[in-house]
Order: structure tokens, then sequence, then C-alpha cells
């Protein structure tokens, strides 16, 4: 089976054809209209962005939460969304009642609103909850920030920290073998990622290029990199980790194949993004000034694809992130 996004190449761009605002489906949103608004759609489903028993407050939470790093990346500011569930047979009205109060909390704390959408649900007994959300914004007077526009000796910089939700989902399943001090942390990072859309709102003009990281640092960092015809090296050293991920680092036998781990494992929503050195200052500036830590975490360089360069050299890494497909 092919991967992700040869799929969507192959089958699907070809559909947006010379829509000017689709950008050929190789970003994580379009403009539509005369830059009126910049929309984004991302899929959720049980068993596979989020466990089964995870409260539904919460996963209504992350369903909103990931459509809005999108949007943050792309410096635009959140307006609202349309929401499509097909619920699980057995579904009961306590259970949709626990999601819509998760929608309404979020909605209130990013000042959004529900335009509209579609419920139903599942014949199936066994099919799981299927969520998806369109939204759309306001688009920066720069206009967005594309996955591409990195330049050769661009600085690659991170929000946030890294690894701590693909650890929150090991945690999840295994507790036992996390401290009770990082379990809160570790899991919470995993079911309520944080959309950067403060810093987000500071970048056009600012960055060269950004991306939400969904699907591993490594991963996302690959598409900005593709879309420059550069190679991204990134110093395992800069990478930011949480205190928690730094105790799970510091107790691994193979500290390669651990920062490959965290590198890889996905389901951050921090905003990855390239600037000129030029910018550093500036970009230190929007920092403080949008109270969101970032690290500069690497650079582009003549090549193709992403290093992951470690105390003795570059790191192997088997798998650069989260593909939907490639388990097939």
């Amino acid at each position: 089976m092919i991967g992700e996004f040869e799929i969507i190449r192959k089958f699907f761009a070809p559909l947006a054809g010379d829509a000017s605002g689709a950008f050929g489906l190789l970003d994580d949103a379009a403009v539509i209209g005369e830059n009126e608004f910049v929309m984004t759609k991302d899929l959720m489903v049980g068993g596979l962005h989020f466990l089964s028993d995870d409260p539904l407050d919460q996963v209504a939470r992350k369903l909103l939460r990931v459509n809005l790093s999108d949007l943050a990346a792309k410096g635009a500011q959140p307006v609202g969304y349309f929401l499509g569930c097909v619920w699980p047979a057995k579904t009961k009205e306590r259970d949709i009642d626990s999601f819509a109060k998760g929608l309404a909390a979020d909605q209130e704390l990013f000042r959004i609103r529900l335009y509209g959408g579609d419920t139903t649900r599942h014949v199936d007994v066994a099919a799981p909850l299927v969520l998806s959300a369109t939204f759309f914004g306001k688009p920066p007077r720069q206009g967005i920030v594309r996955r591409e526009g990195a330049s050769l000796g661009d600085d690659l910089w991170v929000t946030g920290t890294i690894g701590d939700a693909g650890l929150g989902l090991a945690a999840s399943a295994k507790p036992k073998s996390f401290p009770e001090s990082a379990l809160s942390h570790l899991i919470g990072r995993y079911r309520l990622p944080e959309p950067r859309l403060s810093l987000g709102g500071a970048l056009p003009g600012l960055a060269s290029a950004a991306i939400d990281v969904s699907d591993g640092l490594v991963a996302d960092a690959g598409h900005i990199a593709k879309r420059a015809g550069l190679r991204a090296e990134i110093d395992v050293c800069a990478i930011p980790y949480s205190d928690a991920a730094r105790a799970w680092l510091e107790k691994a036998a193979n500290k390669d194949k651990a920062h490959a781990r965290l590198a890889t494992a996905g389901d951050d929503y921090e905003i990855l993004f390239s600037a000129p050195t030029s910018r550093r200052r500036a970009v230190e500036m929007a920092s403080k000034l949008t109270k969101t830590p970032v690290a500069r975490i690497g650079t582009f360089v003549k090549g193709e694809g992403v290093a992951l360069i470690g105390r003795d050299g570059e790191i192997e890494v088997s798998s650069a992130g989260f593909d939907h497909f490639a388990r097939g």
C-alpha cells in the first residue's frame, strides 16, 4: 500500500485542478475567495486518534484543538467550524451531552462558534466514533505562512516541547511504566494539545515556512524540507523536552533510539517553522511577547530529507513519523 501523502498526490491533488487557493493540496490549509477565509479539515477516529475510553468531553476538545493548530501554523485567526459526527450504535444521550460540553468549553476559550454540520449513527455495533471538523478563519494581512518558503541557511524553530504526546499515549496503555508524577502531564499532552495561536499570529512576515507537528517532528520537518528542495539538519541536543520526557530519556539504555522515538512520535501539535538567521532576535521577541517558548533546533543545508544529529553523528531513524497507510 502506498503512503498517505502519495495517495493525496496521486488521487486527490488532480481534483484540485487549478484552484489557486488549494495549493495543489500541498499545504495544511486552503484560502477561499479573495483571500477571505483560510480553511482546514481534520478527522479523528476512535481507537486511532484517541482511545476508546478517553473522556468524550476531552475528545471533543482535542478535535477542535488539532484543527486550531493547523490555523495557528498558517498565522490565521479562527472564526468557527462545521462538525460531522458518526456515533457508535450503542451511544447514549449522556455521551453526546458530555461531548457537547467539551465543545462548549473550548468554544468559549478560543472564541469560536459552530456553524453547522451533520450527525448520524453507525449500524455496525463494532464501528468506532468518527469525528470530522472543518474550520475556517481570517487570514493575516501578509498572507498565510505556507509549508514552502524555507531557504538555504534558514534556522529551524519549534514551539513548546516535543515527545510528550507520544509518551502520553504509551503511559495511557501502560501507566505503571511511568512515574506517578509524570502521568498527569504526559497523558494530558496526548489528550489536550495546546494550539499555539498567539505565536502563530506573529509568524506572518517573520517565518519563511511553517507547519504544525502532527505526524512527528522529523516527518513534518521533512515536509518543509521537501518543498524547499533542501535538507533539514536537527540537533537533538537542542530539541526542547519537558521534565517528564527528559527523565524518561535519561533512563533509556540507548539514547539515540530514545531521541529518535521522541522526534517521530507525533501528536505534539507544536508549530515548526523556518526563518532567516537575520530574524533570530525578532523570533525571540515574538516568543516573549506571546509567552510561547520557542527553541532553535536546526538549519537548512544543501541536500534532501531530514537528519537527526547527535553527539556522535547522524542518528538512524527507522520511520520518520506517523502515516495512516504505512501499516497496510
